[in-house]
């Protein structure tokens, strides 16, 4: 046997005490998962971001009423967010204000009486 081949060996029977597999096919050494320490209701829930409209499917445990079709044509739960990386300014290299609440006429109507006061 060559030292690669020893190396090899050793190596495999290394991460399978560690509690890793394996795999023979690609060469790919993979973590296997603990069990009984993930939450019940994990599942894959389809992410809307609202002011682009991008939509991200991601394992989550969020609660949510809403449910949405997919690519696949399965419906996931929905859950509709403000902002993500695909409307933030620091991914999109645009500024924009995303005021959804009428925060920023507050201010302004604020700064404008503070104003005429003066």
């Amino acid at each position: 046997m060559t030292v690669q081949k020893l190396n090899k060996i050793h190596t495999n029977s290394f991460n399978l005490k560690r509690g890793l597999r394996y795999s023979d096919n690609s060469g790919i050494v993979l973590r296997r998962m603990k069990k009984e320490i993930h939450p019940d209701n994990y599942r894959k829930v389809i992410f809307e971001d609202a002011s682009s409209g991008e939509r991200f499917l991601i394992g989550s445990t969020i609660e949510t009423e809403e449910v949405g079709q997919w690519t696949d044509k399965k419906e996931y739960p929905l859950v509709k967010i403000e902002i993500s990386s695909a409307s933030h300014p620091f991914y999109t290299g645009k500024e924009t204000v995303v005021d959804t609440a009428g925060r920023v006429d507050k201010f302004k109507r604020r700064m404008a009486a503070a104003k005429g006061k003066k």
